[in-house]
């Protein structure tokens, strides 16, 4: 016969479950288990709670038994669970860690589980140790030894933080038709040709395609984006040479902003991006005549992530090209489609990252003397 547990909480109690149901990262069972010693307390029905809090009816009589029995924090924490002890002691596990944190055995390029293992059967008195005992507690520590990311790692030093403040100032101006701010980058893209004609899908089968692919060479993309109002243009291009970029440069200054008096144009830091291609493309008079109008802001090396166009190239990638395109034509047609696409729909890029979050967040990155000042 089941005892009827009559929950009564004081008042401290009442504003302790409150308080952690109101903010702050906790466990959803132990949410859960306020909720329901609440609702006990005022007088609902445990069928009710049950159907409110959304768990079954013996979690409702439970909760309500370990705190009547016991105290609130029993009755909001995890009682012991049957099975056996953890193999690997409080030691053990920070020396796994360690062990997965250092450099693998002579003659292997990463560790492995089976490694780990054996590893560990030889540092300590274990005589046997699983690959699932292995992976759950690397897991509990958030490590994969046997993968890496490969990532810039740049150098944060004066000449970055004023390259990155200046990008972050222009993209914080009020718009200004007179003196817009353009990103600019390039990306190429690999024409991939089918060997074999793909299936179409049917009801209830995925579209197929052959592994099997053919390389017919690549091209390259010059992607403009206005920073302060929804347009961007996608030049193909067979090159990436100086002249492919300074004719580039024109067509920004004669054909997408003749009545702008200066464009401010973002951009990295690549060797053709420079004042310099003009001139060897064109004869200096009509390289001066170009360079009158433009101004180049160049954001810090190994800072990609702070020019906007990167975003907008990612999105091309997705929408557009994540499939096999092996004619430049039909690319041509299909970018065309899809930047006519998303400057109708007027899509922007919601940039976040001010000077001010920048000065905040990586305020330990900055040089110490502009700190101190």
């Amino acid at each position: 016969m089941n005892v009827r547990y009559r929950v009564e909480l004081s008042q401290i109690e009442r504003t302790e479950l409150r308080a952690l149901l109101s903010g702050g990262k906790h466990a959803s069972r132990r949410l859960k288990r306020a909720q329901i010693l609440l609702a006990a307390d005022a007088g609902t029905s445990d069928e009710e709670i049950a159907r409110s809090v959304g768990v079954s009816g013996s979690t409702v009589y439970r909760t309500k038994r370990r705190f009547v029995e016991g105290n609130l924090e029993r009755a909001l924490s995890e009682e012991p669970r049957p099975g056996a002890e953890r193999k690997l002691t409080g030691k053990e596990e920070a020396l796994l860690v360690a062990t997965a944190c250092a450099s693998p055995p002579k003659g292997r390029a990463r560790w492995t589980l089976k490694l780990l293992a054996g590893a560990m059967v030889k540092l300590t008195e274990h005589k046997s140790l699983s690959h699932e005992t292995v992976r759950r507690r690397l897991a509990e520590n958030g490590l994969k030894p046997w993968r890496k990311d490969m990532w810039c790692i740049p150098q944060v030093d004066g000449e970055y933080v004023a390259r990155m403040e200046d990008v972050l100032d222009l993209y914080a101006e009020a718009p200004d038709s007179r003196r817009p701010v353009v990103c600019f980058d390039e990306s190429p893209v690999q024409l991939i040709g089918e060997v074999r004609q793909p299936i179409p899908a049917k009801p209830g089968r995925l579209e197929r395609y052959d592994y099997e692919y053919r390389r017919n060479g690549t091209v390259n993309l010059f992607v403009l984006l206005d920073v302060h109002r929804p347009w961007r243009k996608v030049k193909v291009t067979e090159r990436r040479a100086a002249r492919d970029y300074a004719q580039c440069m024109r067509d920004l200054v004669d054909i997408h902003y003749p009545g702008a008096e200066i464009i401010r144009v973002v951009q990295d830091n690549l060797s053709t991006h420079s004042a310099g291609a003009l001139y060897q493309a064109f004869p200096p008079a009509e390289a001066r005549r170009i360079l009158r109008r433009l101004e180049f802001h160049y954001t810090p090396k190994h800072a990609s992530w702070l020019n906007m166009v990167e975003i907008e190239i990612g999105i091309l990638r997705g929408q557009c090209l994540d499939r096999r395109i092996d004619d430049p034509k039909r690319l041509r047609r299909q970018i065309t489609a899809w930047e006519r696409q998303r400057n109708a729909a007027r899509s922007r890029i919601k940039w976040m990252f001010t000077t001010d979050k920048a000065r905040a967040k990586m305020a330990g990155a900055y040089p110490a003397t502009s700190k101190e000042s």
